[in-house]
C-alpha cells in the first residue's frame, strides 16, 4: 500500500463517548456542583466499586496519584523498597520514588510480558534475609516492603504464585491495573486480588474520565485514610485543619460525572477490544517474523492495546521502520515502553535481569485498538502490516 497523507488519520486508542456522558454532566452544570464536591464522586466510588467486587473504592485525580496513596496507606516509606516490573510505563517506579522508597526493577517473563515471578522469588530467597518481622535485602539493607505487578496491555500476572510469595514473607501487594480494567484473572477482577489496586481513566484507557484513578482495597482502615490523605488530610469541615501532609488529589465531581456513564458501558467497551484482537490475530496468522502476546489459560485479558511483536530477519524489516510505514499512511502504533533501568530517572537502580524487557522494547509495536476502531479502519491496518512484511 503506497502512503496516502490524505487518508483519513486512525489514532491508537481514543475515548468512545456515546452514552449517558452529556446528560450527566450537564446536570452537573445545571446544579453547579463542578468541582470537587458532588453527588457523582461518591456515586462513581460505590458503583466502580460494586461493578469490580470491591469492598471500597476512593476516586483520585489520576492514577499515579492511586499509586502513591496507596503506597503510603500500606506504610511503605523510606528505607522501603518495592519490586516493580522493568519494563512499565514509567508512573509505578515515579509512585515508589513518590513515598520515598525505592524500586527494585524486575525483569518480565518473556511469554505475557508480567513481572518475571521466577525472579521475584529467586531475589526473596538468595538475597533477602528476616530482621525480626522486617525482610531485608542484604545488599542495601533496606527493607523488602512489597511488589507493585503491572498487568501490562490489559493482561493479567498471576496473582496465585504471587500472593503465596506475599503471604510468605510478609510483603503488601499493590496492583497496578491502570491498562487492566475489565481484565480477569480466574474469574476475579484484576485489581481486586492484592491488597490494594490501582485504575486510570485517561484518555486512552478502555474507559475515561478524561484523567483520574481510583484505589480499590477490601480495608474499610485504609479506604479511610486514602480518602483523608487525597482531600489534603483535613480534619474539619469548617476549620482549616489538617493532621498531616496531605495532597490535592481529589477527582472532580464532573469526572466522576463522567466515570459513571463509562463504567455502564463498560462490559460492551471490554467486548469490542477483544473483537478487534481476535480479527488482528486471525489476520496476521501467517504472517512470518510477526507474534502476538498470548493469553493465558487463567487470564480474560481486556486486550487494551493489540500489540504485535517484530522479528526483523523474518518480517523483512524492524518495528520501528514498521511505525514509520504506519505513520505515513496515517496511522497511529506506538512503540513498547523503554524499560526503566535504561532511562535517566531510574537508571542505576537494581535490576534484576533486564534482557526480555530490551527485547519486548525493541520488537513492540501497539497498534490501534480504540473501542470505536470500525471495521473499514481495522482493516486499513491489517492491510498496511501485511503489506510491510517481507513477500517472497
Amino acid at each position: 500500500m503506497a502512503a496516502d497523507g490524505s487518508a483519513p488519520f486512525i489514532p491508537l486508542s481514543v475515548p468512545e463517548i456515546g452514552g449517558n456522558e452529556w446528560a450527566y454532566i450537564k446536570e452537573c452544570l445545571d446544579t453547579n456542583w463542578v468541582s470537587t464536591a458532588g453527588p457523582f464522586v461518591e456515586r462513581f466510588e460505590l458503583e466502580f466499586a460494586r461493578k469490580l467486587g470491591a469492598s471500597h473504592a476512593v476516586a483520585c485525580q489520576s492514577g499515579t496519584a492511586a499509586l502513591h496513596v496507596a503506597l503510603l496507606v500500606a506504610g511503605i516509606g523510606p528505607g522501603d523498597e518495592v519490586l516493580v516490573p522493568a519494563l512499565t510505563f514509567v508512573a509505578p517506579a515515579n509512585a515508589i520514588r513518590y513515598a520515598d522508597a525505592t524500586p527494585v526493577l524486575v525483569d518480565v517473563e518473556p511469554k505475557h510480558a508480567g513481572i518475571d515471578l521466577n525472579l521475584v522469588e529467586a531475589f526473596l530467597r538468595e538475597d533477602c534475609a528476616r530482621a525480626g518481622a522486617r525482610l531485608v535485602n542484604r545488599t542495601s539493607g533496606r527493607r523488602v516492603a512489597g511488589v507493585m505487578p503491572v498487568h501490562l496491555l490489559g493482561h493479567p500476572v498471576d496473582m496465585d504464585r504471587l500472593m503465596a510469595l506475599a503471604e510468605e514473607f510478609g510483603l503488601i501487594v499493590i496492583e497496578d491495573a491502570t491498562e487492566s480494567l475489565g481484565a480477569t484473572y480466574k474469574e476475579r477482577h484484576a485489581g481486586t486480588i492484592g491488597h490494594l489496586g490501582c485504575f486510570s481513566f485517561n484518555g486512552n484507557k478502555i474507559m475515561t474520565t478524561g484523567g483520574g484513578g481510583m484505589i480499590v482495597t477490601a480495608r474499610a482502615d485504609w479506604a479511610k485514610r486514602a480518602k483523608h490523605l487525597t482531600n489534603q488530610a483535613k480534619v474539619d469541615p469548617i476549620e482549616y485543619d489538617h493532621d498531616e501532609i496531605g495532597y490535592n488529589y481529589r477527582l472532580t465531581n464532573i469526572q466522576a460525572a463522567m466515570g459513571v456513564a463509562q463504567l455502564e458501558r463498560l462490559d460492551a467497551y471490554v467486548e469490542a477490544k477483544r473483537a478487534i484482537a481476535a480479527r488482528y490475530a486471525d489476520a496476521f496468522t501467517d504472517v512470518p517474523g510477526l507474534r502476538s502476546i498470548p493469553q493465558a489459560n487463567w487470564a480474560r485479558t481486556n486486550w487494551w492495546l493489540y500489540t504485535v511483536l517484530i522479528e526483523s530477519a523474518e518480517f523483512g524489516i524492524d518495528s520501528r521502520a514498521l511505525l514509520r510505514r504506519l505513520d505515513a499512511q496515517r496511522i497511529q502504533a506506538r512503540p513498547l515502553w523503554r524499560p526503566l533501568h535504561m532511562g535517566p530517572p531510574h537508571r542505576g537502580e537494581r535490576v534484576l535481569g533486564g534482557d526480555v524487557a530490551k527485547r519486548f522494547n525493541a520488537e513492540g509495536l501497539s497498534l490501534p485498538s480504540s473501542v470505536g476502531l470500525a471495521p473499514e479502519q481495522q482493516a486499513r491496518v491489517i492491510e498496511a502490516v501485511r503489506s510491510a512484511a517481507r513477500r517472497d
